[in-house]
């Protein structure tokens, strides 16, 4: 049985020595962060932490976050990551359904949570992660360190370890059950792959609430390197900081990548130090794939292909194959090939597997996979059929394995690496008084991949305009969940024989000569 905190409890002996993380001013080995660690578990149980008990945090990236991902689980604890792009009945949604009796929050977000604390029905503590003065009724984060280390509480194997929500085909968000197994395996089936080693020098500017970012400090915890931390992405930012420390590994979206290589001042910077630069979340653009190689010549890149259910890597796709021309061109447009300890399949409606170069449905098998939905058993049993999760995706392997994403077959949206669910964005335009069909789609976005975009129809001598149906979504939605685009029609929107509303046709006037219907 493998575990988190074991990694941990490994690191310190291994490389106990070495910078494990730099924020500003402060500095840790990982011996100190091992201590760190240690300390707030015993903080957290004399605040009531139970085992199996749920831990949240809305922040900014920070060393602070590292040490939360590790001492919850060290107090025998499941840790909450709460998207920090969420709106107020969002978050009380995620936190009352994961029952977290402790959150921890810092300054960017305490407003928020100000704002909704008494619609919270578990929460008895909030724990303040920045320095500087503590608002009244918030626990300052390192007096939760003053005491001593205590022991690791020994949770493990299938114990669950994190609780990552995602959004929710029928509206409702579903909070994925990862186990200790499942993180600490997805880890160990990646790092040689895309070449970790205990001199990595890492820079977190994905967000740490995401699986992605959550999969780098995990890669870091399983090996060693330094862990360097920017509150969030802003490419002058980033480049500023892969320059003064030296950074050779980084984790970014395509639309960072996008961002960051094509910025003005990207020339400014030396950036030569990069060796490794993993992306995935969403499909890379060619262009943007291929400037991010001129501008940075000297950094291999690996493209991750996953989902939270995954724990999250499936595929990747190496240094190796991102080519054009030679005996290893012809792979750069696929995810890549399945990581080891993972069986790869693409299977009909009838859940049978197809021939290679057939489309159908991404499905796997393997020890990475969730324990489940928290709360959720059906929509479980109708992710993980006969011991297959179901991805959602639709593509086809071609003979050398290779994984191609043609189109989603989950009514989802990928906009900036962020999964949007249509239904829950429809839920919420229905609401607006003046709305009697609604349909959302993804839409080509060149700076997003994909945008949202609501198709709406008005009920007879009801008026309604773009900005009002926008502006309504965002009091109930995240940001990015929201449309961005409104496009209004008279007659009814197209429906199946069983009633459905025919999004295929819908989507066909804007993905027109794409060779993919996923952006």
């Amino acid at each position: 049985m493998f575990s988190i905190t074991q990694l941990v409890r490994r690191i310190i002996q291994t490389e106990g020595a070495a910078i494990a993380t730099v924020d500003g001013n402060r500095s840790h080995t990982w011996e100190e962060f091992g201590n760190r660690v240690a300390r707030l578990a015993g903080g957290l149980q004399d605040l009531g932490l139970r085992e199996d008990g749920c831990a949240a945090i809305l922040a900014l990236n920070s060393d602070r976050y590292f040490e939360f991902m590790f001492g919850v689980p060290w107090a025998g604890g499941v840790f909450q990551p709460v998207n920090t792009r969420l709106a107020g009945p969002e978050v009380v949604y995620w936190l009352n359904d994961s029952e977290a009796s402790i959150l921890f929050v810092d300054t960017a977000f305490q407003p928020l949570v100000e704002s909704i604390r008494g619609e919270l029905e578990h929460v008895k503590h909030f724990v303040f992660v920045d320095d500087g003065e503590v608002p009244d009724g918030y626990i300052a984060y390192e007096s939760l360190l003053d005491k001593d280390p205590v022991a690791d509480a020994g949770r493990s194997g299938d114990d669950v370890a994190g609780l990552f929500y995602t959004g929710g085909t029928t509206g409702r968000s579903k909070g994925v059950m990862l186990t200790h197994n499942n993180i600490v395996i997805n880890s160990l089936q990646s790092v040689g792959i895309i070449d970790c080693t205990p001199n990595d020098q890492i820079l977190h500017v994905a967000p740490m609430f995401h699986i992605a970012d959550a999969f780098v400090c995990m890669t870091s915890a399983t090996l060693g390197g330094t862990n360097y931390f920017l509150p969030g992405f802003e490419p002058v930012a980033t480049m500023k900081a892969i320059q003064e420390y030296k950074i050779d590994r980084l984790l970014m979206v395509p639309t960072m990548i996008n961002m960051l290589v094509n910025h003005p001042d990207a020339g400014m910077y030396d950036l030569t130090s990069l060796r490794v630069v993993t992306y995935g979340a969403s499909p890379m653009p060619e262009a943007v794939i291929c400037k991010a190689m001129e501008v940075i010549p000297g950094a291999g890149f690996y493209q991750a292909y996953g989902q939270t259910e995954a724990s999250p890597c499936i595929t990747i796709l190496p240094p190796s194959r991102h080519v054009f021309d030679g005996e290893f061109a012809g792979k750069i447009k696929s995810a890549g090939q399945a990581l080891p300890g993972i069986e790869l399949a693409i299977l009909d409606e009838n859940n049978l597997p197809v021939a290679p170069g057939t489309v159908g449905e991404v499905c796997m098998k393997g020890p990475n996979m969730m324990k489940g939905y928290r709360n959720m058993a059906e929509q479980t049993a109708n992710t993980i059929v006969d011991g297959w999760l179901h991805t959602g995706d639709g593509g086809y392997l071609d003979e050398d394995g290779f994984l191609f994403i043609v189109d989603r077959v989950k009514d989802m949206i990928i906009s900036g690496g962020e999964n949007v669910y249509s239904a829950e964005v429809e839920n919420v335009v229905h609401q607006h008084a003046a709305v009697n069909q609604c349909a959302v789609i993804g839409i080509p976005s060149e700076k997003w991949g994909e945008q949202v975009h609501a198709i709406v129809v008005l009920h007879e001598g009801a008026s309604a305009t773009e900005e009002e149906i926008i502006n309504h979504c965002r009091s109930q939605i995240a940001g990015f969940k929201c449309p961005r685009s409104v496009s209004f029609r008279t007659e009814p929107l197209p429906l199946s024989g069983a009633g459905k509303i025919l999004k295929t046709e819908l989507r066909k006037p804007y993905w027109e000569g794409a060779e993919r219907s996923v952006n």
